[in-house]
């Protein structure tokens, strides 16, 4: 086979680490003594589980008296309006004064008033019942429990950390002289421990550069539910950064003898062990990096060529 250079993607590697895309803690809400504990460290939890319970008769109090309020409030108010009509009603007769009239308005106003106030108090104190049972925000696995069962929390005071399963990204820092061929084609090929590959041109660039390693962080997004990840493990990323011109044989055309990697190129009608060194592989081909020229003709099965060879060179 003759052998050419061809054009070839200039490929750079680089080392990302598998993160996840959504990470919270969860935080009280309301203050209490926590009653009951629903999951622990390396749990697998649904979306909108409910992680753990606090003591709710406080809050039940505060509901139970924000709707007494209300109701007294829409009472008052429902007399209020009532005046209101019947004074509407006698003051154009003069039985009413004016200072009556622009009393009983005042008064119609204020209870309204009253009743939208008492109408927010129940809602405030509802939602704080419901800050009793704290739920995931979204599916997961718990990785830390900040607190422990008959433990009084506070507004504020977190209680569970986790991580979604099925939302990963893989982080990696791009050397400055390489960025803008990344930007040219923003796309990146990924190789998981289990040797599948991904290919991702979901890129977030951070547009300032690290002032110690000189490299601008890169976010990739992996598709959801990609198997095989686990948060702070290493995977290999690569994109391409222009081309150059190279060349490749077939491993089939390579024989190793001792430590010594060659081909056997054909000279004068002759073959002729000629040593090369090897670069990178691609599929069943293997580059080139020195020891042949363009337009060299060399063997295409290195092994039968050699027994082609000895045969030639028995007496």
């Amino acid at each position: 086979m003759t052998v050419n250079y061809q054009h070839y993607p200039n490929w750079v590697a680089l080392d990302a680490v598998i993160e996840p895309s959504k990470a919270a803690t969860v935080s009280a809400q309301t203050s209490g003594r926590i009653i009951k504990l629903n999951y622990d460290v390396n749990d697998i939890v649904a979306e909108n589980a409910a992680l753990l319970e606090i003591t709710s008769k406080e809050q039940g109090a505060h509901l139970a008296s924000a709707e007494a309020q209300y109701a007294k409030a829409n009472a008052q108010n429902i007399e209020a309006q009532a005046q209101l009509k019947r004074y509407k009603t006698l003051f154009p007769q003069g039985a009413i004064s004016a200072g009556s009239m622009d009393e009983a308005q005042a008064n119609a106003k204020s209870a309204q008033q009253a009743v939208s106030a008492a109408r927010a108090g129940i809602v405030q104190a509802t939602e704080s019942l419901k800050y009793t049972a704290v739920s995931a925000p979204f599916s997961g696995i718990v990785t830390k429990r900040h607190v422990e069962q008959g433990e009084t929390v506070s507004p504020g005071q977190p209680l569970y950390s986790g991580y979604s399963l099925t939302h990963m990204r893989a982080v990696t820092h791009v050397p400055q002289r390489y960025i803008d061929a990344l930007k040219q084609l923003p796309q990146f090929q990924l190789t998981l421990a289990d040797g599948t590959q991904i290919v991702s041109d979901k890129l977030n660039m951070f547009s300032f550069i690290d002032q110690v390693s000189h490299s601008y962080k890169v976010r990739i997004e992996l598709p959801a539910d990609t198997a095989g990840l686990i948060p702070g493990s290493l995977i290999k990323a690569r994109f391409i950064s222009g081309q150059r011109q190279t060349m490749f044989i077939p491993k089939s055309s390579l024989i190793t003898i001792n430590d010594l990697t060659g081909v056997y190129l054909l000279q004068n009608k002759q073959w002729v062990l000629n040593q090369v060194r090897l670069g990178q592989q691609n599929g069943d081909d293997v580059e080139v990096l020195a020891g042949l020229s363009n337009e060299d003709v060399i063997a295409k099965d290195a092994y039968q060529t050699l027994l082609q060879v000895q045969k030639q060179s028995k007496p």
